[in-house]
């Protein structure tokens, strides 16, 4: 990889990461459409460290907060209903279906999951969820005619059930062109929660999983030296710079604003690629990366 293209990708990592449009997705085609490498699994997961570095920084008063209150809850049982301490319990459970799939389906994310195909389907099916769900919570926020607009969930309704589902949700991101952030906010929003509590909690959840899955990879990655560090690092720093300034836009978006943009964005975009594939103009299938 080149010093040029680990630019690239660093900056797409770092915009599309919290947006609902599948930073993974989004790294696999601009390498396709440049003519590079696929950059690979490895480099995604690693990438992901920057961005979820931006998290930590963004959220750092939640973070201390909620790690705070957990710690003190292991030994202090009036502390268990603490809402703090209770979200870290959340985020525990709410990882366990990334963790469990991300081990068990490992071959399979960084084989044939990876195919255009897939992910182009993805785009357009979690594209027309995302709307689904967005207008159901547009629906509430608003009311109508005849009906009063409906309060929302907050995150201090969230309850052990709730968690696990948003988990389950994530866990669907392994699969390029899902989205992170779009399937656990959507899934946040058909729950019942309001926009600004499902991407709180969608950010809060993606961190175990983004370090434990980095970390792996970097375990993994230093033992087979298939990884060109100089440039994987200064994507890193890249996409965590770029990153947090999207979070920070991203927070102030969605407390006013539709979601339908990023929608149609993702079924154009999904349908493009199936037309590029389909005129052999791209090949569905990455091509080995040389690290």
């Amino acid at each position: 990889m080149s010093w040029f293209e680990s630019l690239i990708l660093g900056l797409v990592q770092g915009l599309t990461e919290f947006l609902p449009v599948s930073s993974s997705a989004h790294l696999r085609l601009t390498a396709a459409f440049a003519g590079w490498e696929d950059p690979g699994a490895a480099f995604t997961a690693i990438t992901q460290l920057g961005t979820e570095a931006a998290v930590l920084i963004y959220f750092r008063e939640d973070v201390g907060r909620i790690l705070s209150a957990w710690f003190r809850s292991l030994t202090n049982k009036a502390m268990r209903r603490n809402h703090d301490a209770q979200m870290g319990w959340l985020v525990i459970v709410g990882s366990i279906p990334i963790g469990v799939l991300g081990i068990t389906l490992k071959d399979q994310i960084e084989g044939p999951f990876r195919d255009l195909r897939v992910t182009a389907t993805m785009l357009i099916v979690m594209g027309i969820v995302i709307g689904i769900a967005d207008r159901l919570a547009a629906r509430d926020e608003s009311g109508g005619k005849h009906r009063a607009a409906k309060q929302r969930k907050v995150l201090e309704d969230l309850n052990t059930r709730d968690g696990l589902l948003y988990g389950v949700c994530q866990a669907m991101a392994l699969i390029p062109g899902v989205s992170r952030s779009g399937a656990t906010i959507s899934g946040g929003l058909f729950m019942g929660y309001s926009r600004a509590a499902a991407a709180r909690y969608s950010f809060l959840l993606a961190m175990p999983a983004v370090l434990a899955s980095g970390t792996f990879e970097l375990k993994d990655a230093a033992a087979e030296g298939h990884v060109s560090w100089g440039p994987t690092i200064f994507a890193t720093i890249i996409a965590f710079a770029v990153g947090y300034a999207v979070i920070a836009w991203f927070m102030k978006f969605i407390s006013h604003k539709s979601f339908m943009p990023f929608v149609w964005y993702r079924i154009a975009l999904g349908i493009v690629i199936i037309a590029l594939v389909s005129t052999d103009v791209l090949s569905p299938h990455a091509a080995e990366s040389a690290g």
